[in-house]
């Protein structure tokens, strides 16, 4: 079984969270628990999954290409959406790396930052390190630094954190759907079985 508190690359703290402000969350077994009350979603008419992640987390890199996979056969009725995670000071240009891609429509390169991290053993600690692994991808330096330190990245970034919040991540990959149920390995035993039990909940979302 794994642990819901996975290995993390950074020393310190948890993420402080709210505990007055966090919804209960309440088992349904095993494999899920149920968020009550429910939180609302950023996607009105839609079924939304948000999976937490962190670059650093071995077991998001595992996850990644079956979420990926299983993201792209979805009905239009629901999206998905990433959230990285951080549980410290030390983990937020790895925020700002993952925003920097989305913003600049090289969403292309999000795998090869696991890669990078897991498998090359680059240390992307910090916004030098960042913008150099970045460059070495091909793109440009200086676009990429104002893109990296511009409002809408901080803005994301923000986001991320008020989720992580109110959904009471304490743990990677943690996978939620529609505000109203949580999964992840450390509740299922698996990653492929992540995937099969966060399909089963979005067709709990829709009723069915």
């Amino acid at each position: 079984m794994l642990l819901k508190l996975f290995t993390r690359f950074f020393a310190g703290g948890a993420l402080a969270i709210a505990l007055s402000l966090a919804p209960a969350v309440h088992a349904q077994g095993a494999a899920y628990t149920e968020i009550n009350p429910p939180q609302p979603t950023d996607s009105p008419g839609k079924i939304e999954v948000l999976e937490f992640f962190a670059y650093t987390c071995p077991h998001c890199k595992a996850l990644e290409p079956l979420l990926q996979s299983w993201a792209r056969q979805l009905p239009s009725d629901v999206v998905v959406h990433q959230v990285p995670i951080a549980f410290n000071a030390g983990m937020k240009p790895l925020q700002q790396l993952y925003y920097s891609l989305e913003i600049m429509d090289r969403m292309d390169l999000h795998e090869k930052v696991f890669t990078a991290i897991h498998d090359e053993h680059k240390r992307l600690l910090n916004k030098s390190s960042i913008v150099d692994w970045a460059a070495d991808q091909g793109l440009d330096r200086a676009k990429f630094e104002a893109v990296f330190d511009s409002f809408g990245v901080q803005s994301k970034v923000l986001r991320a954190d008020q989720l992580a919040q109110a959904y009471h991540i304490d743990g990677t990959p943690t996978v939620a759907v529609n505000g109203r149920y949580i999964t992840s390995p450390a509740s299922t035993g698996g990653y492929q079985q992540t995937v099969a039990q966060a399909d089963k909940l979005v067709q709990m979302a829709r009723g069915n």
